[in-house]
């Protein structure tokens, strides 16, 4: 089996992996979750629908958070992490 070049592993840049995961990961979550709340079963007018998404937020936040560590480097998780916040949020307000 072959070894990895330097540059081919993961950096061990933890601190920037996880302020990217805490806070842009913290957005995402909150993205998502609108997009669900105004698209998903009943529309934004649910009666059940608002504790669903509150409690919602949490799991999918902290997914985000562990996968911010699988980045090669911090600023590519910050990156990767604001392009999905804009993305999500031009839908979340292009759409609703």
């Amino acid at each position: 089996m072959a070894r990895l070049a330097e540059h081919d592993k993961l950096q061990p840049d933890w601190w920037t992996k996880s302020l990217a995961g805490l806070i842009l990961g913290f957005t995402l979550a909150l993205g998502l979750v609108g997009l669900f709340a105004w698209f998903g079963p009943g529309g934004i007018d649910a009666d059940t629908k608002v504790q669903f998404n509150m409690w919602l937020i949490t799991p999918i936040w902290l997914l985000i958070l562990s996968f911010s560590y699988l980045f090669k480097t911090g600023l590519r998780a910050i990156g990767y992490l604001g392009l999905f916040n804009i993305l999500t949020y031009i839908v979340l307000y292009t759409f609703r």
